[in-house]
């Protein structure tokens, strides 16, 4: 029992029946129903886990315990009877911290806090406040994973929460919550730059450019750099800055144009700060396009230099974009190409593959063009639009020979771990490679998606669900991280969720196979048998794969006790199957003979598959379509031995502080004595690395130095002069005569907008109030 008149440390629990207002005007013989289960369950489940009810709502409870591990078991059991076996939406949220008891209500800030989390989730999920994870560590049979940090209501500073992530209990996307996810600073999405050219076919260029961009601000590894499919999402389209914020989730956007003319271009770049809603900086290059690359690492190196003075300390390395080739024009066709490659359908794939070879022949040693084709290739392999075979063995040439040109490339690691996978059917192989692609550029998505598929196929949700978020961090509205979002829903058993992804995906692309396939298996897994027989003939027939109808129509007829149909059903697998190739047929009649009971001829099957090195074995062998032979001892097993021991992402190590404290502080002395000696400030074209040269220091090294040993950014340092110096302006009768924006030019700002904003930042007034308070005494 909780101690009463007694303030002191406990877990709370907070939830809801999500819809239940809803019921009751509906249907309240049903809602009273759902109610008395809902206590029915609720009062066990204390009982067993020492929990004690304080209160109960008409859709919900508060209770408290003793032990925050308890409270999180509780809400376990809770939510899988209640959720799982009995179908009633329930949310539940969890904290550990202060409360206040007096034996009739419960109150402190720990009430306050738990409410708050409850409240910003989903049917089915549980979600816990930091405090609790904390308390989770050391208890392995309890998985959570972070959602992100949000700001809630009434608290003052953003907190993280974090999700239960357990089997049969659902674990939301952060874009799922209803709290207001908190504005990383050092998030950026690069839109797409408008083509200002007067020949409307130079997009692919303008296109290419900023794609180029985006990767290279993607190798500062302390930067969130949305991804190439989420930002070109918003191309031609008239929507407001602060909302193309909002749904990416960045603090900053990028925005331009270029104008190409001949040899020469112009290229114009601006940056916004999404929350105050203004521009912050811009700039303008004439340059000549032989030096194409020089350009694109001078443009990035002075974006990132300017997010840094503006957002805070990362590093930047000397340089961020490499010369690709000594050929414009090779340059050019893999542009070409990547533009076609881009549309994602099997036309422009063979265009996309002519022009990459175009650029072979001028260049044949231009890794980009090589890496191309290998995409190229394994799109017609995954789509069945290229002969399986011919198509991997081709993507397999051209990612070796790109390895052998650049083995420090992330994109040579990623190709080479889809074979590894898809051919050679090493599942270790393709982690370990998929992990090294993310040692070099862990900004790179379709790594983290990748990354996610094998932990989920492993049965290791807790880890695919991590990578999965990622991918949803960097590319939030790319159709394939949906398609993988659906996946992981699949995996978790969520079908009604699993669905509703498939079909935006559908929507999207109407021939998208593995979306059609997954959603054939979530109507067997819902009971929806006739559904499931007939949904082949309610797809594109052009990518409707044989054996996967014949499969699923098998299984779903043996579920419906239909023994004719199964039967002739199974015996055209087994015909397809005699074909060591047909890898579809074979993994049918594996999850036929699961679903069945047949148990002995599906470890068969098994035994079979692992000795022709079928690639579908690691895709099906926790499929929930086979969730009837997971309780036999040789089904745990044959997992060690496929499955092995599985590595993991290892986290990066801490780095090195850059200067230790006694350089540190010398250095700090020297730079304010430089400041108020010289008053650099006063030049408005002062920027941390020109400051850093005045100062004889490496310019990371002055960026750490501010951040770490004066707390500010380099624009808060410097204004914070300039806004001084502006003040002593103002106080100083002789330049009364002087308009306020030459007082504050004069004063070292070169933007009337960044000046207000960051006057009224620091005085809590604006520029104007200040003048004339000060000239009125």
């Amino acid at each position: 029992m909780i101690s009463q008149q007694n303030r002191r440390l406990a877990a709370i629990m907070f939830t809801d029946i999500v819809g239940y207002t809803a019921l009751m005007q509906k249907d309240e013989k049903s809602a009273a129903a759902v109610r008395t289960r809902h206590r029915e369950v609720f009062q066990t489940k204390h009982q067993e886990h020492h929990g004690e009810i304080i209160q109960y709502f008409g859709d919900g409870t508060l209770s408290a315990f003793q032990s925050g591990v308890e409270a999180v078991e509780c809400a376990i059991a809770i939510q899988r009877m209640l959720g799982t076996e009995d179908g009633i939406p329930l949310r539940i949220g969890l904290h550990i911290g202060d409360i206040v008891f007096d034996g009739i209500e419960i109150y402190g800030d720990g009430v306050n806090f738990a409410s708050r989390i409850e409240s910003m989730g989903v049917a089915g999920a549980i979600l816990i406040s930091e405090q609790l994870n904390e308390e989770l560590k050391n208890h392995r049979h309890i998985s959570t994973v972070s959602l992100g940090s949000f700001e809630l209501k009434n608290i003052i500073e953003p907190v993280e929460v974090f999700a239960i992530n357990n089997d049969g209990i659902k674990t939301p996307s952060p874009s799922e919550l209803k709290g207001k996810q908190k504005k990383h600073l050092k998030t950026i999405a690069v839109l797409p730059f408008a083509n200002f050219s007067s020949d409307p076919e130079n997009e692919y260029f303008t296109d290419g450019m900023t794609e180029e961009i985006i990767n290279a601000l993607a190798k500062i590894k302390a930067l969130k750099v949305t991804s190439r499919t989420s930002s070109f999402y918003f191309k031609n389209k008239n929507i407001p800055i602060s909302q193309i914020g909002k749904e990416l989730n960045v603090g900053i956007i990028l925005e331009g144009s270029i104008r190409l003319s001949g040899k020469a271009i112009r290229i114009t770049a601006q940056l916004i700060d999404v929350a105050e809603d203004y521009h912050f900086w811009s700039e303008t290059w004439d340059r000549q396009l032989e030096n194409v690359f020089e350009i694109q690492d001078e443009i990035s190196l002075l974006i990132a230099e300017k997010l840094r003075e503006q957002f805070g300390h990362f590093e930047i390395q000397e340089h961020l974009v490499a010369k690709q080739t000594e050929s414009l024009d090779a340059y050019e066709y893999s542009l070409k190409a990547k533009f076609h490659f881009n549309k994602w359908n099997p036309e422009d794939m063979h265009t996309a593959i002519s022009l990459y070879d175009k650029a072979l022949e001028l260049d044949d040693k231009h890794v980009e063009s090589y890496l191309g084709l290998a995409d190229c290739y394994g799109f017609l392999a995954t789509t069945s639009f290229m002969d399986h075979a011919e198509a991997w063995q081709k993507a397999a040439q051209l990612t070796h020979k790109a390895h052998q040109l650049n083995d420090r490339h992330a994109g040579v690691y990623y190709q080479l771990a889809n074979l590894a996978f898809f051919t050679a059917v090493n599942y270790k192989e393709a982690l370990r490679l998929t992990i090294k692609a993310l040692e070099i550029q862990p900004n790179y998505v379709e790594a983290q998606q990748f990354m996610s598929f094998l932990y989920l196929i492993a049965g290791k949700r807790d880890r695919g669900v991590l990578h999965l978020n990622k991918a949803l961090e960097i590319d939030p509205l790319s159709q394939e991280t949906l398609f993988y979002k659906a996946y992981y829903n699949y995996k978790t058993e969520n079908y009604e969720q699993t669905i509703e992804l498939l079909d935006r995906c559908l929507e999207h692309n109407p021939k998208n196979i593995p979306a059609s396939t997954v959603k054939s298996y979530c109507l067997i897994k819902q009971n929806r048998l006739d559904e499931a027989i007939n949904y082949f003939d309610t797809i594109p027939s052009d990518i409707v794969i044989e054996a996967d109808k014949i499969g699923v129509q098998a299984i779903a007829y043996a579920l419906k006790n239909d023994a004719f149909n199964s039967e002739k059903l199974r015996n055209r697998l087994l015909e397809f199957a005699q074909n060591i190739e047909n890898y579809h047929a074979q993994s049918y009649l594996f999850m036929l003979y699961a679903a069945t009971g047949e148990n002995d001829k599906a470890f068969e099957w098994i035994k079979e598959a692992m000795e022709n090195n079928s690639p579908l074995l690691h895709l099906h062998f926790v499929d929930p379509l086979v969730n009837s032979i997971k309780t036999d001892p040789r089904y745990t097993e044959f997992q060690k031995v496929i499955f092995q021991e599985i590595p993991e992402v290892k986290k990066a190590k801490k780095k090195k502080e850059l200067l230790d404290k006694e350089t540190a502080l010398n250095y700090t002395n020297r730079l304010l004595k430089y400041i108020e000696e010289e008053k650099p400030f006063l030049d408005p074209n002062l920027s941390l690395r020109t400051l850093a040269e005045q100062i004889k220091i490496n310019p990371n090294q002055l960026s750490w130095l501010l951040n770490e040993s004066l707390n500010k950014n380099f624009s808060e340092f410097i204004n914070g002069y300039r806004v001084q110096h502006f003040k002593e302006k103002v106080a100083d009768t002789s330049q009364r005569h002087l308009t306020l924006l030459a007082l504050a030019y004069d004063s070292g700002f070169n933007s009337k907008t960044v000046f207000n904003t960051f006057f009224k930042k620091v005085t809590g007034q604006t520029p104007k109030e200040y003048w004339k308070e000060a000239t009125m005494k």
